[in-house]
């Protein structure tokens, strides 16, 4: 069975944004979508206590200002309260040392971003799909 669940998208790039929104439109899983513009955005909404934990799944690009999207993966594996969020990284990046490093921070996922509309919309609609079967554990701020 289906359930909703909520996403932060941590993306710069206003047409990127822009597109997820679209994509996500009339999506009944969404919940909610929130969006940071960088990783210390992120960072500072995941720490504020404004943003519910349960069933969030973060979806990150890598080219961010201030902080990238690994630099922000690898803060919140540090910090036990977030530590355990799902992360999937959504990217133009190809390069296999991204990819790499991304996994060894135990990403859920690696997404390249698709140029052509249709694509993109598509590539959404699957990563909608997958987790809105989900099962997660019981919340408990997702602490070890």
């Amino acid at each position: 069975m289906a359930m909703s669940f909520r996403v932060m998208l941590v993306e710069d790039d206003d047409l990127d944004v822009l597109n997820v929104e679209r994509a996500f439109r009339g999506e009944v899983a969404i919940e909610s979508l929130v969006v940071a513009r960088d990783g210390v955005e992120a960072l500072d909404l995941l720490r504020s206590g404004h943003i519910e934990l349960d069933r969030l799944v973060l979806l990150v690009d890598l080219r961010m200002p201030r902080m990238s999207g690994l630099e922000l993966v690898h803060e919140l594996r540090k910090a036990p309260s977030v530590a355990r969020l799902p992360v999937v990284i959504l990217t133009t990046s190809r390069d296999e040392g991204d990819r790499t490093a991304a996994y060894a921070l135990h990403v859920a996922g690696y997404l390249i971003k698709p140029i052509d509309g249709t694509a993109f919309r598509d590539c959404m609609r699957r990563f909608v799909e997958y987790w809105s079967h989900v099962e997660y554990p019981e919340h408990r701020r997702f602490s070890a």
